[in-house]
């Protein structure tokens, strides 16, 4: 086994980022936990309210300069970040298999997409944040929509994503004139560090991103800052929901990307021997840890079921650690999620799914202890049941017969509250219209089993799936600027 050299066994005690310095934390501290192995590999303080005070006013005093700085300035800092990032790719990815457990080619994807939301948000600086003009609006009377930067934000990054949900805020915030805080997850902390480490290098501007750490009181303190303007946030619905809740209680703007429970339909034309490795990887990549991944399969029009075993074998994936080229699976991220995911598939079993293949019976590769859980197929699911309607955010597939399109489109609709993404594997063009127009969902595939925009798209979410004015990558134009009119006669 050919395991690539990790960049450091342990990161000691992480730091906080405030007005361009890096800062000791006085806070408590808890583990980091490396989860293919469960051993500590960082220690992540939680900042205090006053640690998240001192980060929002040099936020907001240095918001004064950052707002006035041209366009072309802060492209430049960010096409140097982008250098940057790129020189050191490798050793971002090696971090991120390291602390959350994906594999290392997941991971080196995570970074090039990163990338291209560095790309994205140079271009949002000199198109969407333009404005517009029109002369003559009534005689001798001309009209400017002028966007202005509108303050300073919060910003919360997921565990499954660090790099990713870093790139779908930081990057467009500063380009926009915005200065920010952000804290990311708990868990998977320590790209961050880097990240800040490689922004500080490319000339970052003191208090312009600023950097804590912490968990749900720290964000609880973030959103009650009076000083903070909004709040982009990526992560579970249960969150989202009070995030929002709060942001609307404080008068703040919220981008509140949430949780998710995907569909992928599988039409009567389809060759499952094609797909069935496009299927594994939508159910079973990033060891289900992700916001787009399939969780629901809807089998439309088949009564023979002899054809699932080409899923079946293409779910036959090697357990182990990421920084093994040859791994195709890693572990889940924690502990607690590995215990949730089993607490699902026992439940599945007790509502009367068959279990065709059981990820409690795992076999990785080298014995390493960590938070391993197979992929796991449930067929004769029913759209009633609990691990058809929730938020598993695991390599767990259940299948469901359908007798029709139209009742496929119905579960997706109606049997869980929400609305992140739905894929559909057809040879006809007249259903992957009608599946397109009819789901209630703001990510639609068509023979894609992760329907990810590019970055210069926003992401999709309806539903449970978001909360809020706008979404994250380029939606953000609306988040972090208002506009202002400007009517003038001469």
């Amino acid at each position: 086994m050919a395991i690539l050299r990790e960049p450091k066994l342990h990161y000691g005690k992480l730091k906080l980022f405030i007005k361009g310095e890096w800062i000791e934390s006085e806070s408590e501290t808890r583990q980091v936990v490396n989860p293919a192995t469960t051993q500590s590999i960082a220690d992540v303080p939680f900042s205090s309210e006053l640690e998240v005070d001192r980060a929002v006013q040099a936020a907001k005093e240095a918001f004064k300069k950052w707002r006035t700085v041209p366009p072309t300035e802060r492209v430049k800092f960010l096409l140097r970040l982008r250098t940057l990032i790129e020189t050191n790719a490798e050793e971002l990815a090696r971090i991120m298999v390291q602390n959350h457990g994906r594999t290392i080619s997941e991971s080196r994807s995570e970074v090039a997409r990163s990338l291209e939301n560095i790309e994205s948000a140079c271009a949002v600086a000199y198109t969407l944040a333009k404005g517009e003009n029109m002369q003559n609006v009534s005689p001798g009377i001309d009209q400017i929509l002028i966007r202005e930067p509108l303050g300073v934000f919060g910003i919360v990054t997921p565990f499954n994503i660090p790099m990713h949900g870093w790139s779908s805020y930081v990057p467009y915030a500063l380009a926009l004139g915005c200065t920010l805080v952000l804290k990311p997850s708990e868990i998977t902390p320590i790209v961050t560090n880097r990240l800040f480490e490689l922004m500080q290098e490319a000339g970052l501007q003191p208090g312009v991103a600023n950097l804590i750490h912490g968990g749900a009181e720290t964000v609880e303190a973030l959103a009650n800052n009076s000083a903070i303007e909004g709040i982009g946030f990526i992560g579970s619905t249960k969150t989202g929901r009070i995030l929002y809740k709060l942001c609307g209680e404080t008068g703040k703007r919220a981008s509140i990307n949430a949780g998710a429970k995907n569909h992928i339909v599988l039409m009567p034309d389809v060759d499952i021997e094609k797909i069935a490795p496009t299927l594994s990887s939508s159910f079973f990549g990033f060891s289900g840890q992700r916001c787009l991944a399939g969780s629901n399969l809807l089998i439309v029009g088949r009564s023979d079921r002899s054809y699932l075993d080409k899923f079946v074998s293409a779910s036959k994936m090697k357990l182990g650690y990421g920084l093994d080229e040859s791994t195709q699976m890693g572990p889940v991220s924690t502990q607690s999620s590995k215990e949730r995911i089993l607490g699902y598939i026992e439940q599945g079993v007790a509502e009367g799914a068959n279990l065709i293949v059981d990820g409690r019976k795992t076999n990785v590769t080298e014995n390493f202890n960590g938070y391993f859980v197979g992929p796991s197929i449930f067929t004769d699911a029913l759209p009633d049941m609990r691990i058809a309607r929730e938020e598993i955010f695991g390599p767990v597939a259940s299948v469901i017969m359908c007798n029709s399109l139209d009742d496929a489109i119905e579960i997706i609709n109606t049997k869980t509250n929400y609305g992140n993404a739905a894929s559909i594997f057809t040879a006809n063009g007249k259903s992957a219209r009608e599946f397109a127009e009819a789901v209630n969902v703001g990510n639609v595939g068509v023979n894609i089993g992760i329907p990810q925009p590019m970055a210069y798209f926003p992401i999709g979410g309806r539903r449970e799936s978001f909360f809020g004015m706008a979404h994250s990558r380029v939606d953000t134009v609306r988040f972090f600027t208002e506009h202002k009119m400007l009517v003038s006669r001469w």
